[in-house]
């Protein structure tokens, strides 16, 4: 009776330790890219501040940024959509995953 329980266990088992490994990729996937747009909106910011043109800053970097001018603040974005591979997980956090990164400068003008 023994001789079969330890593959069943194993069945049992495997399904959701790759349920685990995989959300564990996919989160981690989502903080490394938040984690990197994080870094790329420190230059934009810094880039504008030392006068560069909003244009010339998207060409350089090669990013799709959204500028939004209120009163005496501009709130600059950067926004990218991760694709989340892990089955039942894309149940809860959409096919794709919208991370955004925001910040606000101060408008000289």
């Amino acid at each position: 009776m023994k001789k079969g329980q330890a593959l069943v266990e194993f069945i049992i088992i495997l399904p959701v330790f790759l349920f685990l490994l995989l959300c564990m990729i996919d989160i981690g996937r989502i903080m490394y890219t938040k984690i990197n747009l994080e870094n790329k909106i420190s230059d934009v910011v810094n880039l504008y501040q030392e006068g560069t043109s909003k244009e010339d800053i998207a060409q350089e970097l090669k990013l799709d940024i959204k500028w939004e001018d209120n009163n005496e603040m501009e709130d600059v974005y950067l926004v990218k959509e991760l694709d989340i591979i892990t089955p039942g997980l894309n149940l809860v956090f959409g096919k794709q995953y919208k991370i955004e990164v925001k910040r606000s400068i101060l408008n000289d003008a």
